[in-house]
């Protein structure tokens, strides 16, 4: 979504009634959504909210997503696609199975940074929503229809293209993908956990040892 580069992140257009990324009012409801809804949190979070936040109005915002769960749903999708292009870079030229199993852990459960590739988009404050507020866009009603639409693609690629490493490494292991859900919606926890209840886990100052960690539980698991 960096609109002076070529790098950009598909989210399914199934999401959207208009492309956020075909206009500079697309762009600023992207940015002040993210900005909004970190804020308040989505239960809080309302398109009026919106509106007035970005000056603009209701009726334009409608016009872009049908319902703020369409725009929670584009935001974690596009998250999901940013971490899948990150995954490629971290494994770029990597042959020993072992080391790009690491890295992709890492790039699974590390601290996020922002990224200046895309400027639009503030990844820390969009990993924060994502933590709080991703599992809203699947445990509700809608799942099985929005699942037919494709809307999860982006995570379930996500998970595949480390569930392969692991099966690379030891094919009779049985549950990849079990495992690899598990320490992207486990790691989002301990995140959660150590900004907001730190005796819930395990902060180390010199170490992210929340990476570290589950490097180790999945190396351990699969042997």
């Amino acid at each position: 979504m960096n609109f002076q580069s070529n790098i950009s992140i598909l989210v399914n257009e199934q999401v959207y009634l208009k492309s956020p990324e075909s206009s500079k009012l697309g762009q600023k409801i992207i940015r002040g959504s993210i900005d909004l809804i970190d804020e308040l949190g989505f239960e809080d979070f309302t398109f009026k909210k919106l509106a007035s936040s970005i000056q603009s109005t209701e009726a334009s915002i409608y016009r872009y997503f049908e319902s703020k769960h369409h725009l929670l749903v584009y935001l974690v999708l596009w998250y999901w696609g940013w971490l899948e292009y990150r995954m490629h870079l971290r494994l770029a030229n990597i042959e020993n199975p072992k080391e790009r199993l690491k890295r992709a852990v890492s790039v699974l459960t590390e601290k996020i940074t922002e990224d200046s590739n895309f400027s639009q988009i503030n990844e820390v404050k969009l990993n924060r929503i994502v933590i709080s507020e991703a599992s809203k866009i699947y445990l509700n009603k809608k799942v099985d229809s929005e699942n037919e639409l494709g809307f999860f693609l982006p995570y379930k690629r996500l998970v595949a293209l480390v569930s392969d490493i692991i099966t690379e490494i030891n094919p009779d292991f049985k549950y990849p993908h079990m495992l690899v859900s598990t320490v992207i919606e486990g790691a989002n926890h301990q995140h959660f956990f150590a900004e907001h209840l730190p005796r819930l886990t395990d902060c180390c100052d010199d170490e992210d040892a929340i990476s570290h960690f589950y490097q180790e539980l999945v190396l351990n698991e699969i042997k």
